[in-house]
């Protein structure tokens, strides 16, 4: 059950003014899926599918991150974000 900081976070990263780099979504997509369900649970996407591929990746590279651990690093993440786009 993600916490109401994680919960914020999460809100908070869809108001930033400046969209975040493609690296960076990747990031905070790996984070927030790691952190709300675990480890990857779905087989990679096919090979035509270039930008499922990137996420499913991105995730899988964080495969054994606890889940309060990846709430804890994605919290963070947002934060820096933030202060980045001040």
């Amino acid at each position: 059950m993600p916490s109401a900081e994680f919960e914020t976070a999460a809100k908070e990263v869809q108001e930033l003014k400046t969209k975040p780099s493609n690296d960076e979504l990747l990031k905070l997509y790996a984070l927030y899926k790691q952190a709300t369900v675990g480890d990857v649970n779905t087989e990679r996407p096919g090979a035509f599918d270039f930008k499922g591929k990137a996420k499913w990746d991105a995730w899988n590279e964080i495969k054994g991150k606890s889940q309060e651990e990846a709430e804890k690093e994605y919290i963070e993440f947002v934060q820096k974000l933030k202060a980045k786009d001040q």
